[in-house]
């Protein structure tokens, strides 16, 4: 059953409307044989870029969609019901253009951000390093000034589109001034150095390329640094609080995913002479399940209207990232206990759901970080 949502005007239900008729026709079909063999289909983000959902959060002068967040979010999470390497992969993108967006001169923005928007290219965010993840200011990828180039050499590992992105935002030290010492590069697939190490063989969104990036001496030219030496991390942390929405809108749609099949299960399938939808103590399961689902949905919308109306919204960012993801996999592991049995069995795709949430409370900082910055705005407010 598809969500019931209140959108803010008609344009933006028209969206979502297009949403759920695109991922019917071009992404549910192909999903489970993607996930089977661990294809990677660079054909659904081509299909999403020419509707326009790979820009939608960015201005339309700079080939954009020109939508609020709290529009993007829900288009994103539509497209992780019906297949959650996707709408990961979608909310990748979005982040990587943050840097340019945010930090970019207007020169760099018109140059850059219209083909980056436009649907045909797709984007990765390198920021984490095999013994940096929670702690990114603890990284060695080091740019190495140049003449009028940077010379880039390190690892970045967890890297989302590893080896079949166009572009890479890179974090990388530009000084040993700790995480003052870092900026922000906008780094073109084909550099020469820049290779892709063997993707990463994971539990879940096999779909999807997760690869160390590997900086043999990459050489960029100045005028791809975006914003000024040493305001690299500042600009990572600032576009991870958008990214936690798109997690937890991400996260949100798996769960619904999981809700409808269990729902659906529980009204056929019959025990003790009726469906299974009747026995209470299943009911209070499925109950509990929708619940967590509506209020993942409402918390992420919560700190997405904060966003769109110009208000600090970064507690909010992480609150929605660790309530939604956390929800998502109880919601998920209740879904295979519904189906029983036939919820462990690759038959549905309640235990595919189970495994791509898992990582839905590491990446884009751990739910153990987000109680970590939550717990620190607390103590400043």
């Amino acid at each position: 059953m598809p969500a019931v949502r209140m959108m803010p005007t008609q344009e933006s239900a028209d969206l979502i409307e297009l949403t759920r008729s695109i991922a019917g026709k071009d992404l549910r079909p192909v999903v489970d044989e993607a996930e089977r063999t661990h294809t990677f289909h660079r054909e659904a983000f081509t299909t999403l870029g020419r509707a326009g959902f790979l820009g939608l959060p960015y201005p339309e002068e700079y080939g954009g969609g020109g939508q609020p967040y709290e529009v993007y979010l829900q288009v994103l999470e539509e497209i992780a019901s019906a297949w959650a390497a996707v709408g990961v992969g979608t909310s990748v993108h979005a982040l990587s253009c943050f840097g340019l967006f945010h930090a970019g001169t207007e020169e760099q923005k018109q140059r850059w951000l219209p083909e980056m928007l436009g649907g045909e290219m797709l984007g990765a965010y390198c920021l984490s390093e095999a013994h940096a993840g929670s702690d990114p200011a603890a990284m060695r990828t080091r740019a190495v000034r140049d003449g009028g180039d940077y010379v880039i050499t390190g690892a970045k590992a967890w890297t989302t589109h590893g080896g079949t992105a166009d572009f890479y935002e890179v974090m990388a030290r530009t000084s040993d001034e700790g995480g003052r010492g870092i900026s922000c590069f906008l780094v073109p697939a084909g550099s020469p150095g820049l290779s892709a190490d063997a993707p990463e063989d994971k539990m879940g969104l096999m779909s999807s390329p997760t690869a160390t990036m590997l900086f043999d001496r990459v050489r960029v030219p100045a005028e791809r640094r975006l914003g000024e030496e040493g305001q690299g991390l500042p600009i990572a942390l600032a576009g991870l609080d958008c990214g936690r929405m798109g997690i937890a809108a991400v996260a949100t749609g798996v769960a619904q995913a999981a809700l409808d099949v269990a729902v659906s299960y529980a009204k056929q399938r019959e025990s003790f002479g009726r469906p299974i939808i009747g026995h209470q103590g299943l009911a209070f399961v499925l109950a509990d399940m929708a619940a967590a689902v509506e209020s993942a949905r409402a918390t992420y919308l919560y700190a997405a209207r904060l966003r769109d109306s110009g208000r600090p919204f970064s507690r909010q960012a992480s609150i929605a990232k660790m309530v939604a993801t956390d929800n998502a996999m109880k919601v998920t592991t209740d879904a295979v206990q519904v189906l029983g049995g036939a919820g462990y069995t690759k038959d549905f795709p309640v235990e595919r759901y189970m495994r791509e949430t898992k990582v839905m409370q590491i990446f884009e900082g751990t739910n153990q970080i987000q109680r970590l910055v939550i717990s620190r705005d607390l103590a400043r407010s």
